[in-house]
């Protein structure tokens, strides 16, 4: 039987696998009133997970905001998961899903939670193009690739959060950006975010650096991306970071997390010189000693457009080693 320790100890070295742990819950049935689907979010987001406490209702919230409970002193924003997704539960709201992610705290009512699986990020495969109208970025195959796996869709939380707020805010203020950024001619930013709101929030703060760029939806696709202009670069007899001027990656994304992608990029002899830079929702000091450990020349948590350009222009003007 693996004592505490050791389970912390996996856990914590999973980035160096391109694996993770995904919490699976039920929210309830559909439309129908029969099929409850299982739903999926990513363990390192989740704080606690907690019997369904008081909530006090606040004065002109959102649709879907229960209100706020005082969990240990601090004051949480509740939302109801179900009525978010559009389902209805038999049970009730019986689970509290707390969570930590890009710089807030934030919890989630759900029907009920079934257990913590441990996948590779190649069992999980994008959800774009489905009729998952942005809440979900992927679709998790629980048995491995083989016939009747059992699915579950893995919530993109911070869709659903961005959602909820008030509207204001939701763009980036290209006056905020500040200088424009100067890069090499004929050179980019290659992006890469399986969220359509983190990449379209991206791509408005690139746009007001004056930055081009190419944007990617998954660590397999940027890295695959990367290989073919590679192969151009050779054919021109250029270097690739006169194409590439760095790359910029999400955490969490299917077939291939940013961890990998940045550890790939470090190790690989033609691509260890392009600065890389890990934006993402999955904050704290354990991701960034990983983010450390991988090579990533910086980290920025999820989402304030200033920080991005700032920790950008930094990368890219911090003199060569």
């Amino acid at each position: 039987m693996k004592s505490v320790q050791q389970e912390i100890d996996e856990r914590t070295n999973l980035t160096n696998t391109n694996k993770f742990e995904l919490l699976l819950f039920r929210l309830g049935a559909d439309a129908n009133g029969e099929h409850s689907e299982l739903y999926g979010i990513n363990v390192f987001k989740i704080r606690e997970i907690v019997a369904m406490p008081p909530v006090t209702a606040v004065a002109g919230s959102q649709p879907h905001m229960l209100g706020v409970v005082n969990l240990r002193g601090q004051i949480i924003p509740v939302m109801d998961l179900p009525a978010i997704v559009g389902v209805t539960p038999k049970t009730g709201l019986n689970i509290m899903l707390v969570t930590e992610f890009a710089r807030t705290t934030q919890a989630f009512a759900v029907e009920s939670v079934d257990e913590i699986v441990r996948l590779d990020w190649s069992q999980v495969l994008t959800a774009e193009g489905s009729n998952a109208t942005g809440m979900v970025t992927s679709i998790a195959r629980l048995d491995g690739d083989t016939n009747g796996t059992r699915l579950a869709q893995v919530l993109d939380v911070e869709t659903i959060l961005r959602r909820m707020v008030p509207a204001e805010g939701k763009d980036v203020d290209p006056e905020s950006i500040g200088p424009k950024l100067m890069l090499k001619q004929g050179s980019f930013i290659l992006a890469a975010d399986d969220s359509v709101v983190a990449r379209n929030l991206i791509e408005q703060g690139l746009q007001a650096m004056n930055a081009p760029f190419v944007m990617t939806k998954s660590g397999k696709e940027a890295w695959d991306k990367l290989n073919s202009i590679a192969e151009g670069c050779k054919a021109e007899k250029i270097a690739i970071e006169d194409r590439v001027a760095l790359i910029l990656t999400d955490l969490e994304m299917p077939e291939m997390d940013g961890f990998t992608l940045t550890r790939k990029v470090k190790q690989d002899p033609r691509f260890s010189k392009i600065p890389v830079v890990i934006h993402s929702s999955l904050s704290g000091k354990t991701n960034e000693d990983h983010v450390k450990g991988v090579g990533a020349d910086a980290y920025v948590a999820k989402f304030v457009a200033e920080d991005l350009a700032e920790t950008i222009r930094r990368v890219l003007h911090k003199p060569a080693a």
